[in-house]
């Protein structure tokens, strides 16, 4: 603003210097004036005039070497022109106008005077059109890269939102579980030695199926020795899923960190890096097109990693289960969201039929215990953290060991974040039961 100010005003000068010479020389041609000197003529006159100026600008170096040292008597033309200015006369006289134009007081003098000029309704001080085209231009640019600059912003926090949010998803599931190493509840086993009062605590027996007294011993149940050892080479432990495509409320399309398969991840790393284990994960997909006959695909894949493995003492199932929208199986443990889960037999008998002769399992008493130590295990150390063992009809391929396991880790609306957490304790109720810990 301030240059564009001093700018009009030099082109206003300039036009009325130029306007008066005109003048000027116009009333000296009429009147025949000039000075009385008889070697002085108009015409020498503006002669050296002209030719002192074209050495000033443009070769001062020699106008300054041949010019005189004492300040020369001014010219009868320039006389008369500061006549008529006499703030140039007094500019020239003290200083460069140059820096007289820029100097702080005279340019506050412009200011007033420009100011006055604007009404004081708030009006701005108007400048030529291509002044106001340039400023368009700019403000212009301006806005497109702030506008840019506002789109790389807001890509750059999603990134470091999104980031942190999966720092500090793993930083929980890594850091946030400490193992329970006292029972926060006691079991009198006394008063399980019936039948009818062990499935009333530990059991949900489906429909379709009946639980056999002589199966469900106390005795039998929690003096089975299911004790492995981790110094053995090889594959201890096998995951796998019948159902991968199983996944939860937050699961992302077609990333299987975030279905069962993951927590099938998860559940190996703590078993392998925290309690020393040597796991398999299985990742093999029995279910993509259709969920029926999966037990029946997935059989023949799994007979063959365990001819492959023949070290693997552990089998588990990992799923996890479809409840109605109103259930929510989840509880806080250690100040984490944790999914409850569930420990799933199949007894080969249904009422209809009786013993169902084809799904034979002579596993069938190991898995019982199995599933009931770690259930028992996880009231006494996790209360509230599993559902009861539900019993069903059928066999579930739970006869290719006697340490064979099916959970049922969650539910379809449970969160991701709420299974990853129940890993934790699941691995810790697993080997307490598998080194001989609890019973």
């Amino acid at each position: 603003m301030r240059g564009t100010i001093v700018l009009k005003r030099n082109r206003i000068i300039r036009r009325g210097i130029t306007c008066l010479l005109a003048a000027v020389l116009i009333w000296n041609m009429l009147a025949g004036g000039g000075k009385k000197d008889p070697s002085f003529s108009l015409t020498s006159g503006l002669f050296k005039m002209v030719q002192e100026t074209v050495m000033k600008t443009m070769f001062p170096f020699v106008s300054f070497q041949t010019r005189e040292r004492q300040v020369l008597q001014k010219s009868w033309l320039e006389e008369g022109l500061l006549m008529q200015m006499p703030f140039a006369d007094y500019a020239m006289a003290h200083g460069n106008p140059e820096e007289i134009t820029e100097d702080g007081y005279f340019y506050d003098l412009l200011l007033e005077e420009q100011q006055k000029a604007v009404p004081s309704s708030g009006g701005s001080i108007i400048e030529d059109d291509s002044t106001d085209d340039l400023l368009a231009g700019m403000e212009a640019e301006n806005q497109a890269v702030t506008k840019r600059i506002e789109e790389m912003v807001r890509n750059e926090n999603a990134a470091v939102a999104k980031e942190a949010l999966n720092a500090q998803r793993n930083a929980r599931r890594t850091d946030g579980f400490l193992p329970v190493l006292e029972k926060q509840a006691q079991y009198d086993w006394s008063m399980y030695s019936s039948a009818d009062s062990l499935i009333k605590e530990f059991y949900a027996v489906d429909s379709t199926t009946r639980a056999d007294a002589e199966l469900i011993n106390v005795d039998k149940l929690l003096n089975r020795d299911l004790r492995i050892s981790k110094e053995t080479e090889g594959y201890q432990i096998l995951i796998y899923h019948t159902h991968s495509q199983e996944a939860f409320a937050d699961s992302v399309p077609g990333d299987k960190s975030t279905t069962i398969v993951g927590a099938g991840d998860r559940l190996s790393q703590i078993l392998t890096e925290k309690y020393g284990y040597h796991v398999l994960h299985h990742t093999g997909e029995y279910d993509v097109e259709y969920r029926d006959d999966a037990y029946s695909r997935a059989l023949p894949e799994i007979e063959k990693v365990l001819a492959e493995n023949p070290e693997i003492q552990v089998v588990i199932d990992l799923h996890r289960d479809e409840v109605a929208e109103g259930t929510k199986l989840v509880t806080d443990l250690q100040g984490r969201p944790t999914a409850r889960f569930m420990f799933f037999n199949g007894l080969s008998y249904t009422k209809q039929t009786g013993k169902i002769g084809y799904l034979e399992n002579d596993n069938l008493e190991g898995n019982l215990a199995f599933s009931f130590q770690m259930q028992a295990a996880c009231n006494e150390y996790f209360p509230g953290l599993t559902r009861r063992i539900y019993l069903k009809g059928y066999r579930y391929n739970m006869h290719l060991k006697e340490r064979c396991l099916l959970v049922e880790l969650g539910a379809q609306n449970n969160t991701v974040e709420e299974i990853m957490n129940a890993c934790d304790p699941l691995a810790q109720a697993l080997d307490m039961v598998l080194s001989g810990m609890v019973y």
